[in-house]
């Protein structure tokens, strides 16, 4: 499965996205990392094959998330589902 990775400053924790490419939420998160120099690789699981998407939604759903996107995974054991904010600030130390 490709991620498609941006490049930050901030590369102090490992932050990867699953993501729809339409979500207005997906693209307000993208922007924020983006705008706090973060470094993050992301997925676009719509643009996944269906193995993939499978995958994906094991992953999310093995590790107590719900299928809602963004879904956010910080240093592969913060998940943090939807735009929150201050819980993005808060498990990147922003």
């Amino acid at each position: 499965m490709q991620t498609t990775k941006v490049p930050g400053e901030n590369n102090k924790h490992r932050v990867l996205m699953y993501a729809l490419s339409t979500c207005g939420w997906c693209k307000q998160a993208k922007r924020f990392l983006r705008d706090h120099g973060i470094e993050f690789e992301y997925i676009d699981v719509d643009l996944c094959g269906q193995e993939d998407r499978e995958r994906i939604r094991r992953d999310i759903l093995g590790r107590g998330g719900r299928l809602s996107y963004p879904t956010i995974i910080v240093d592969n054991t913060v998940l943090i589902t939807s735009f929150q904010e201050d819980r993005i600030r808060e498990a990147l130390e922003i």
